[in-house]
């Protein structure tokens, strides 16, 4: 019995030779790398394989997952080691990956359902993940500012944007719908300026700001919210002037009826503006300057931001700058615009209302606001986009000519830049 024994312990003692070839049957692996994903294959367990499993034990190969020994039964071979099957886990949900088809990232493997909700990207419009294209590529877009992610196809199947922000809306919320038929996001909404009379603190701001800027304009100057209609047809009545394709204010010099927004509509069903009351308001010619109109509907800082782009040209009317080019005027209204903007989310950070790029640029003291206390993290965001918006113009007049005008206000300060404006007509160089 002995004897029989020994001669079945020598026979199974294989050569070096044999002992490759049932390790390689061992690990048997078939990958397939296809982007990021593995195909792998289990070894089949029946009879012809329990003494391959029993040797396995013998040299006492360590499980990845567990840190112990393999032993008898079931075991897969992956990413160089080997496991038990409830040990080779799933980086997501930390449950066996048990398909013959994984994901990895990071070195770490990954269901390939698992993968797709953790890194395949959702749109931020409809929720659903981003189609790939006809080669196989996941394509979408991305506002360049706010970085929301929607499939391609919402740029021409009539998805809304907010006209303040411009992100998309989303298939879960509803924007409000203004009465000229502009979509308004319900964080803008927050800090809509709606009508004529709650606009006027602004224009007190506004007027305080230029006035800390040494730059105070003593008429009275009309500032009224109107309707996109009315701002337009007030622009085609003007005789001159050099605007953006979409006019969001308007400095006037001519004698006009204009109707203006006198109270601030609701919001009725289905998200939409109702209850609109206007008048008329008869613009009377006794300066160079007979209004100042903007769009209304717009978040404080966006309005704020065009009040004192309209504010710069009402000034330069008032003060006989003659002779200017569009690029020249529009550039340092726009300087004016982003200086404010730059005060208003320096005081919304810090709680005070000084304004250190105002006072660089000005041999006075930094004006002061009245909208004191900190910004919500939102009106921040959104000021650093309308500072974008500026920064980046790709236009001549708004864009070449901001900045232009900011080198040199930052290079000669405001006052010396306005003086050689006024005798060049030209910024400084």
């Amino acid at each position: 019995m002995s004897n029989l024994h020994g001669l079945s312990r020598r026979a199974l003692i294989p050569s070096l030779l044999l002992v490759k070839m049932l390790l390689l049957r061992m690990f048997h692996q078939r990958v397939s790398q296809q982007g990021s994903h593995i195909s792998l294959s289990y070894p089949q367990v029946d009879s012809g394989d329990y003494w391959m499993l029993q040797f396995v034990g013998y040299f006492n190969l360590t499980c990845a997952g567990c840190r112990k020994p393999i032993g008898h039964g079931r075991f897969l071979s992956c990413m160089d080691e080997v496991w038990h099957p409830q040990c080779f886990k799933c980086y997501a949900c930390n449950k066996p990956i048990s398909e013959y088809e994984f994901a990895m990232h990071e070195d770490q493997p990954y269901h390939k359902s698992c993968y797709k909700d953790f890194f395949h990207p959702k749109c931020d419009v409809c929720k659903n993940f981003i189609p790939t294209n006809k080669n196989g590529l996941i394509e979408y877009r991305a506002h360049p500012f706010w970085m929301q992610k929607y499939c391609p196809s919402h740029e021409d199947d009539g998805t809304p944007r907010c006209c303040s922000c411009e992100r998309m809306e989303p298939t879960d919320i509803k924007y409000i719908t203004l009465d000229d038929g502009r979509k308004l996001c319900l964080e803008c909404l927050t800090s809509a300026t709606m009508d004529s009379p709650e606009c006027q603190h602004l224009y007190m701001d506004i007027q305080e700001f230029f006035e800390g800027l040494n730059m105070k304009v003593e008429q009275q100057v009309p500032l009224l919210l109107v309707e996109r209609q009315a701002l337009n047809e007030a622009l085609e009545a003007e005789k001159s002037g050099h605007h953006l394709p979409e006019t969001r204010g308007l400095c006037l010099s001519e004698e006009q009826i204009v109707r203006t927004i006198l109270k601030r509509p609701t919001i009725g069903p289905g998200n939409r503006i109702m209850d609109m009351i206007t008048g008329p308001y008869k613009l009377v010619r006794r300066c160079e300057v007979t209004a100042i109109l903007i769009l209304y509907g717009l978040p404080r800082l966006q309005t704020g931001s065009i009040l004192a782009h309209e504010m710069m040209h009402a000034y330069l009317r008032l003060k006989g700058y003659r002779s200017l080019s569009p690029q020249v005027e529009e550039g340092i209204c726009q300087v004016l615009s982003h200086l404010w903007l730059e005060s208003e989310i320096i005081a919304g950070a810090s709680g005070n209302t000084a304004s250190s790029s105002a006072s660089s640029s000005s041999s006075s003291a930094a004006p002061t606001s009245s909208k004191k206390g900190a910004k919500t993290e939102f009106e921040k965001k959104l000021g650093a986009f309308i500072k974008n918006q500026i920064e980046t113009d790709s236009s001549v007049e708004y864009g070449d000519g901001f900045r232009a005008g900011i080198q040199a206000v930052e290079q000669y300060g405001l006052r010396s830049t306005l003086d050689h404006m006024r005798l060049t007509g030209s910024f400084p160089y």
